[in-house]
């Protein structure tokens, strides 16, 4: 049976599900103690770091050294804290918070961006992972490993049992071909929804692939509209967060008030239900504007990389962009990260081609002559300057499609050279 790193194919499959009050139980048992090691595999982490400082060959150093070192095991861990051998508790979801912790470490080790392993904060999100296995199958299918469907609407999970789910998976139950199971993830968010996440290996396309005959397009993104392509097309920027922005700002003043008021009364948040009304209602507006964008960009992404063999954006650093406080705001309700993410995995599901170019001088060129505003005592063209004249050859630009013209180009030539 081939492993999942060997298959050809992966994907990722998100479901709502719905346990009952008992099976809600075992997920906050099992969350609490992937969280706890986490942050234990931390610490010991920090502890080492600041006794391997100690240059001198102390014994009782050397031996607090060999005993954390022992102990950064699930096994070890189990029998140093005797609460984790809690026959609720998934040994797999133990194994995967120590593997998460050390993925953590390698992230950082690679690109820096990340940071250092920290704590994980208790919140009202719930999360632990555990894993599918196939003891004694040749074959890996999608109904007969430890995580497994029983039908079109539910799925056995260890120690969660018969779980009701909701989603896309009829389609993917209808394959006859070897489907692997890999990592499966149970989380509650803070509106208290619970969802249940796998990853999914396969030979066999998840999608059907088949050759575009629709050429080649770039694409210009931007805060007025959300992308203008080569082809003249503009899709609309509909800009979510600030439709419902003022509503959002009166509830949370409600919020903060109670918060208030129960820290003056001494009582726990936890336990006061006016407060943990209005969290859940602030919280159930800040998920419509996220599914409402993510579904937005969900479909843009997808009828961009089906009906187009090569698609070219600019490279943007949304993090610097940030830093403008003019247009954080924009820059943030319009997503172009996630976008730029959706564009890249979708690209090798259906067998096409995403590449992203550096922006420079894209704006800033006419795409008929090849003059750059900002030479030859002229002006740079601003945010403002939505349309404008070639200096040189005098051709008339729409500034965001003359853009896109210019990204394709230099997408062109980066294929050639690769």
């Amino acid at each position: 049976m081939k492993s999942m790193a060997k298959m050809q194919y992966h994907y990722g499959l998100k479901m709502r599900c719905y346990p009952s009050d008992q099976q809600k139980q075992l997920i906050k048992i099992n969350s609490d103690a992937s969280r706890f090691i986490y942050n234990e595999m931390v610490a010991i982490g920090k502890e080492l770091m600041q006794l391997r400082r100690v240059k001198l060959p102390i014994d009782t150093v050397q031996d607090r050294i060999k005993q954390l070192t022992m102990r950064q095991s699930a096994k070890q861990m189990s029998n140093h804290y005797k609460f984790l051998e809690d026959e609720r508790i998934d040994s797999l979801a133990k194994a995967n918070a120590i593997q998460n912790y050390r993925k953590s470490w390698n992230a950082f080790r690679k690109v820096h961006s990340a940071g250092v392993p920290k704590f994980h904060q208790k919140s009202y999100r719930w999360r632990y992972q555990t894993n599918c296995q196939y003891p004694g199958q040749k074959t890996a299918l999608l109904t007969n490993g430890t995580v497994c469907f029983l039908d079109n609407s539910h799925v056995k999970v260890p120690k969660i049992g018969r779980l009701r789910v909701a989603g896309s998976q009829a389609r993917l139950l209808k394959r006859m071909c070897e489907t692997r199971i890999g990592t499966v993830t149970l989380t509650k968010d803070s509106t208290d929804r619970f969802f249940l996440s796998m990853q999914l290996a396969s030979d066999v396309s998840f999608v059907k692939v088949s050759k575009s005959i629709h050429g080649h397009v770039g694409i210009d993104l931007n805060t007025d509209n959300f992308l203008t392509d080569s082809e003249g097309n503009i899709v609309p920027n509909p800009r979510y967060y600030r439709t419902i922005k003022g509503k959002l700002a009166k509830e949370q003043r409600i919020l903060s008030r109670q918060q208030q008021r129960a820290k003056k009364e001494h009582r726990s948040l936890r336990d006061s239900k006016n407060y943990q009304k209005q969290r859940l209602l602030v919280a159930k507006l800040h998920a419509k504007v996220m599914n409402q964008r993510l579904n937005f960009l969900q479909q843009i992404s997808t009828a961009l990389i089906k009906n187009h063999d090569l698609v070219v954006a600019e490279e943007l650093r949304s993090k610097n962009m940030l830093k403008n406080h003019a247009l954080a705001l924009s820059i943030s309700d319009v997503g172009w990260r996630s976008f730029l993410d959706m564009l890249t995995y979708k690209a090798d599901l259906y067998g096409h081609q995403f590449i992203t170019i550096s922006p420079r001088n894209t704006t800033q060129t006419c795409h008929d002559c090849g003059f750059v505003m900002g030479t030859d005592n002229t002006k740079k063209l601003t945010l403002a300057d939505r349309e404008w004249i070639c200096p040189q050859c005098h051709v008339h630009h729409i500034r965001d499609y003359n853009a896109a013209l210019n990204i394709l180009e230099k997408g062109l030539r980066k294929q050639q050279k690769a």
